[in-house]
């Protein structure tokens, strides 16, 4: 009875993550009529589709791994930072444009933080270093754009954008660190 309860309610979450993958993607189809300025082609509707199933696919899973509260919402803050982080970067680029090369740095933050959570087996404790990591991974490549003068040339906000946006991303990865070492206070119970 349980176990069909559960199941019940995994159906229920796919249809609501279903949902929300539908009404994100309807944001850019309706603003295509609206305006010249979003013009995605089949590839954008599709990457964006993908990333986003599997941002909610990763959600799912941790909402499946524990109980645990700090755990689930530090899961969610750090799928969101990829997400994010993903999304800027392949749309209008941090480093200067999307066609910057620079921004291929942050795949490098990224494969710092999947490294790091497999590493850690996706326990509350390795994960917390594995995000610390990303998070000095993300300032280092902040450092770097900003010493090199990278993206300068063709973006009119320069260095501001760098700046605040790695900012915004180091203090998202530090919040979800901080989230995972307060569930590694408090030992993970299956859900």
């Amino acid at each position: 009875m349980k176990r069909r309860a559960r199941r019940r309610g995994s159906t229920w979450r796919i249809a609501v993550w279903a949902i929300i993958v539908a009404l994100v993607l309807m944001l850019p189809l309706s603003a295509m009529h609206v305006t010249d300025d979003v013009d995605w082609s089949a590839f954008d509707f599709a990457f964006a589709g993908a990333l986003l199933i599997a941002a909610g696919v990763a959600c799912e899973l941790a909402l499946r791994v524990t109980d645990n509260w700090a755990y689930r919402v530090g899961a969610g803050v750090a799928v969101a930072s990829i997400l994010i982080l993903v999304w800027v970067n392949g749309a209008v680029g941090i480093i200067g444009t999307e066609d910057d090369d620079a921004n291929l740095m942050y795949g490098g933050v990224l494969a710092v933080l999947v490294i790091g959570a497999v590493i850690a087996r996706f326990r509350p404790d390795g994960m917390a270093r594995a995000l610390f990591a990303a998070a000095l991974a993300q300032a280092l490549v902040g450092v770097i754009a900003l010493a090199g003068g990278l993206g300068s040339s063709n973006d009119p906000e320069w260095p501001r954008d760098i700046l605040g946006l790695t900012a915004f991303f180091v203090a998202l990865w530090l919040a979800s660190a901080w989230l995972f070492q307060k569930a590694a206070a408090r030992p993970l119970a299956s859900a």
